[in-house]
């Protein structure tokens, strides 16, 4: 059984090598074991039972380094060395696994991308668990042999064709995101009967295709929505699992820390107006009686 595994997976390897696609496969490895590590390691580093793992980078002055810069940088670092490479082996698989891994502790930190605050353990953090899932899937089925779109250059007739292919897939993808089904969206730009399935099921109460078609416009879809994706509905609770599995349950959201920031500021703004009264009421003698 491990002989006819290992044969599987040198197979499925030379197929890769054959159609030049290893660079995908180990940008996708790396990606996978970055990502893996570095949730490893913020949850160790948030667990007392294990004080003695290494914690967050912060310089002396404070700032914190987020994982994202160093993926930031082996990202840059590596796609520079892989065009230097330009194909010569191994040095552009070395460089696609190390792109790879830069890919994986950015992606971790998506949510930092869309906030611009420090979400990781908070609820809104969670989408870079979803971004995750998506990125992997999209580039496992393009290993898997599955392309998005197909160009054919034979006739006239092939290229309005494939012309219009592409632009229906492109829309009903546009609609599944619409929707709020990215999952739909993000598989189904690979596999169309899924852009398709998405596209024509009812979109989530709260996405941009809901706001705009549903609400007071259309109550009975707007209820119809509502009760699909209920919070507590199996789908969801299953997701919500999975996301706790993988990154760990989140803290306090966004909102709570939006509010003690706004907190800390007022109490700032009042402390600094008390501060400026009393140089007042020292330099002016008028006021020292009141």
């Amino acid at each position: 059984m491990t002989g006819l595994s290992a044969a599987s997976i040198f197979s499925f390897y030379g197929h890769l090598v054959d159609h030049e696609e290893q660079g995908l496969f180990w940008v996708l490895a790396g990606f996978l074991g970055s990502f893996a590590f570095i949730r490893m390691s913020t949850r160790l580093m948030r667990s007392p039972k294990v004080p003695w793992w290494p914690g967050s980078v912060v310089s002396e002055s404070g700032v914190h380094l987020h994982h994202l810069v160093f993926g930031i940088v082996t990202m840059i670092t590596a796609g520079a060395l892989g065009f230097l490479a330009y194909g010569r082996s191994p040095a552009t698989e070395i460089c696609a696994a190390f792109f790879g891994i830069g890919v994986g502790l950015t992606i971790d930190e998506f949510a930092l991308w869309v906030h611009l605050e420090d979400v990781y353990w908070a609820q809104e953090g969670r989408s870079s668990i979803d971004a995750t899932v998506i990125a992997a899937a999209a580039m496992g089925l393009v290993l898997l042999g599955f392309s998005p779109l197909t160009f054919e250059t034979g006739s006239a007739g092939a290229i309005v064709g494939s012309l219009l292919s592409a632009a229906i897939i492109l829309a009903l993808v546009a609609i599944c995101f619409a929707k709020g089904r990215i999952l739909h969206g993000a598989i189904g730009f690979f596999v169309f009967p899924i852009a398709l399935y998405g596209a024509c099921r009812i979109g989530k109460p709260d996405s941009a295709w809901g706001r705009r078609r549903y609400g007071e416009r259309r109550p009975q879809k707007q209820a119809k929505a509502e009760a699909r994706f209920r919070p507590d509905r199996r789908t969801e609770r299953f997701k919500e699992a999975f996301r706790d599995i993988v990154g760990g349950k989140p803290s306090e959201g966004l909102e709570s820390a939006a509010g003690e920031a706004l907190a800390a500021t007022r109490e700032a703004t009042a402390e600094v107006r008390e501060r400026a009264e009393r140089v007042a009421r020292a330099a002016d003698p008028s006021r020292r009686d009141r």
